[in-house]
């Protein structure tokens, strides 16, 4: 199983590299079912690999101009401090038993992986649909600042809960709310993501026993992938592969949901 993981590893990288998102949905399963990680700690972890993979990532997309400073720093501000805050205190708040639901032990673990089946469920969709903005000519940028920062804030919130990325939430926004082209909201992507992620990651540090020997291991792996990702983007359609890859992520959360609600009972 662990040989799977550390394949899974590449793949992250890879997705990272050639949408920019998608890759961040697969840490949680695979630190999880193919590591056999604790599902709060997997979500510590993720953070790390995402963030540390994207920030690599993010260097030739900025020597290649396809990063937008005034955009990473608009969306990325409130997103750092909702993930920070996510982190540090609202995932420690959350007590171990919930509520039972029938013969269902409701736990803080079991939540976060249902919550992560829903969110690949929902990016799943972000991915299969064909978006007609990325294919739309670009004017002026404008800022719609309030939805921006909201969504800032929002994705925030749910990378710190679940540990993933977020990119299938952050490239939508930009070309929507900041009227960047497809090529520099996937690198923008890259850079809020690595912000984000890694200032989120140190809410855990002293909450958390981590396995750096591993953590860094997977990290390597997956930023190789970030590279291989990169150095194919100009020759595969990221749109066919964004797609395929949605439908991988669609069955995923399939069966995360059935997983856990049903055969760990």
């Amino acid at each position: 199983m662990e040989i799977a993981g550390y394949i899974a590893s590449l793949i992250i990288g890879l997705s990272l590299g050639l949408i920019g998102g998608g890759g961040s949905i697969l840490t949680v399963p695979v630190l999880v079912y193919l590591f056999g990680i604790n599902p709060v700690l997997a979500t510590a972890y993720s953070l790390f690999i995402v963030g540390a993979t994207s920030l690599i990532g993010a260097f030739p997309k900025y020597k290649n101009g396809e990063i937008n400073i005034k955009t990473a720093i608009i969306f990325g501000i409130p997103s750092i401090i909702a993930v920070y805050l996510t982190r540090a205190f609202l995932v420690p708040a959350i007590p171990t038993h919930l509520f039972n639901l029938g013969s269902i032990e409701v736990t803080k673990s079991l939540m976060m992986m249902v919550l992560f089946a829903l969110l690949m469920l929902f990016a799943s969709v972000s991915m299969i649909r064909k978006n007609k903005n990325e294919a739309a000519t670009i004017e002026k940028q404008v800022f719609n600042y309030p939805m921006i920062i909201l969504e800032g804030a929002v994705v925030g919130t749910l990378t710190g809960l679940v540990g993933a990325g977020g990119g299938f939430l952050i490239i939508p926004a930009l070309v929507l709310f900041s009227k960047l082209p497809m090529k520099q909201a996937i690198g923008t992507s890259l850079l809020i993501i690595a912000a984000k992620s890694l200032i989120g990651f140190t809410g855990d540090l002293g909450k958390q026993t981590m396995d750096w020997t591993l953590l860094l291991s997977i990290t390597a792996l997956a930023i190789i992938g970030i590279f291989i990702g990169n150095s194919f983007s100009k020759k595969i359609s990221a749109d066919s592969l964004k797609r395929g890859f949605g439908w991988f992520v669609l069955i995923m959360g399939i069966y995360i949901l059935i997983k856990e609600l049903f055969l760990n009972n």
